[in-house]
C-alpha cells in the first residue's frame, strides 16, 4: 500500500528525499536525529506543514544548540 505525499510523516519524506540523492544511511539518520531534535525542542508534531515560514525558529534552535549545549559549527551544518 503506497502512501500519497500528503499522508506520509516528515521523517519518511525525509528518508525519501535523501535515499533519492544517494546520501549513505549514516548521513540519512543524522538528518532525522536533527530534525527529531528540532522539532522536539519547538514541541512540534513533525509534519512539513509546521516547518514552513520557519527561519525563525531554526535561529533559535542553533543559537540554543551553540550556547547551551555547546555544539559545533560543523555540527550545526
Amino acid at each position: 500500500m503506497s502512501m500519497s505525499g500528503k499522508d506520509k510523516k516528515l521523517l519518511d519524506e525525509v528518508r525519501d528525499v535523501v535515499g533519492l540523492n544517494y546520501y549513505s544511511i549514516h548521513a540519512e539518520r543524522t538528518c532525522c536525529d536533527w530534525i527529531k531534535r528540532y522539532t522536539q525542542y519547538h514541541t512540534m508534531a513533525r509534519r512539513e506543514e509546521e516547518l514552513i515560514n520557519g527561519k525563525a525558529k531554526i535561529k533559535v534552535f542553533l543559537t540554543h544548540l551553540a550556547v547551551y549545549k555547546e555544539v559545533s559549527l560543523p555540527s550545526q551544518n
